[in-house]
């Protein structure tokens, strides 16, 4: 096995193991088990400890994510079809990727380096791009960008402890709720 093709298995396993687990129950010693590797120092002569093995699994589950996310987007000839295609997309990932979404919950907190300033400067520069196009309504686009990121981040991390959650429901209620918060008054005619 090449060793690119070992470090692909480790991380793998990881992701399974703290996705059924947790982060804080797991150890070296599952994710071997799980890999069917005969030993740790495997996983040790790959990874130079936890810390690193874990920004591998955030950074995996990352692309995993985005490579999905990016084949919902482009699709809209609207900035509103487009920031709906983001949500429903997230949410989809979550239903296909289960173990994969659980463990970036998990681990997340314990990543050295995050994505969130990423997220969070899309999410309002595409916010910004609605409100120059007239779809969505004056409010600040910065911090509008922090309440969808973290409504998002509610429903996953509420589907990630909860398989028996309603996604379906819980999409159109997201949905729902930022249309609302995003849209323009509607003007009576006059």
């Amino acid at each position: 096995m090449t060793e690119q093709a070992r470090r692909a298995q480790i991380v793998g396993a990881a992701i399974e193991t703290v996705a059924e687990l947790g982060y804080a129950a797991t150890s070296f010693k599952q994710i071997a088990t799980r890999a069917g590797l005969s030993s740790t120092g495997l996983i040790s002569y790959h990874f130079k400890g936890k810390q690193e093995l874990v920004d591998e699994v955030y950074a995996e589950v990352l692309r995993r994510y985005a490579d999905f996310v990016m084949g919902f987007l482009d699709r809209s000839d609207t900035v509103a079809g487009e920031l709906r295609a983001f949500l429903v997309a997230n949410l989809r990932f979550m239903r296909a990727h289960r173990s994969h979404t659980v463990a970036l919950m998990q681990v997340r907190p314990h990543v050295s380096v995050r994505g969130r300033d990423e997220d969070h400067r899309r999410m309002a520069d595409l916010l910004r791009e609605g409100q120059r196009s007239g779809e969505f309504r004056e409010f600040d686009a910065d911090t509008m960008a922090i309440f969808v990121l973290a409504l998002r981040n509610g429903v996953l991390a509420r589907a990630a402890e909860d398989e028996a959650l309603d996604l379906d429901l819980c999409e159109r209620e997201l949905l729902t709720l930022v249309e609302r918060a995003t849209a323009r008054a509607h003007q009576p005619p006059g």
